[in-house]
C-alpha cells in the first residue's frame, strides 16, 4: 500500500511540475515574428534586385534545402549558391523583386512562412508573380532560411 501511495504522490508531483512549466512559458508574439520575417524578405528582395550573392547567401543556413520550380532539389549552401549564380547571369539588369509575407506559423524558434512574390522589369512593369513557403530557424539572434519551395 505504501508503495502505491509513493507512486501516486510521485505522479501528482510530476503532473503539477509539468503543468507549472507549461503555464510559465511566455507565448510567442507572432505579429512581431511576422514583422521580423518581412524585414528578412525585404533584404532578400534587395539582394536579388542588386545581384548581391553574398548578402543572399548570408540568409541561408549551411544545410538549407531549396526546391525551385521545375528544377532538382538543391541541398546545401554550395548547391544553392551555384544555382543562384546561374540565375543572376540570366537575369536582365534592372529586374526588381518584392516579397509579401502572408502568414507565419511556429513557436518563434522555427517559423514557417507563406508569401507571394512580384517581379518587375527595369521599366517597372510586372513580368511575373509567384508564391512560396519558407522555413526559418533562429540561430543565435537571427533567423536563417532552412527550407524553401517556390514557383
Amino acid at each position: 500500500m505504501r508503495f502505491n501511495l509513493f507512486f501516486i504522490l510521485l505522479a501528482a508531483c510530476t503532473l503539477t511540475f509539468t503543468a507549472c512549466q507549461q503555464g510559465s512559458q511566455t507565448p510567442t508574439d507572432m505579429a512581431q515574428v511576422k514583422t521580423e520575417i518581412q524585414a528578412l524578405e525585404n533584404a532578400w528582395a534587395s539582394a536579388l534586385s542588386t545581384k548581391n550573392l553574398d548578402a543572399l547567401m548570408a540568409m541561408y543556413a549551411d544545410d538549407a534545402v531549396s526546391m525551385p520550380d521545375n528544377e532538382p532539389m538543391l541541398v546545401g549552401k554550395d548547391a544553392i549558391r551555384k544555382n543562384q549564380e546561374l540565375e543572376f547571369a540570366g537575369t536582365p539588369d534592372g529586374m526588381t523583386y518584392a516579397f509579401e509575407v502572408l502568414d507565419v506559423y511556429g513557436d518563434g524558434n522555427t517559423v514557417t512562412e507563406t508569401g507571394k512574390a512580384t517581379y518587375k522589369d527595369a521599366a517597372g512593369k510586372v513580368t511575373g508573380t509567384g508564391k512560396y513557403i519558407a522555413v526559418w530557424k533562429k540561430q543565435g539572434d537571427k533567423y536563417l532560411c532552412v527550407q524553401e519551395i517556390y514557383n
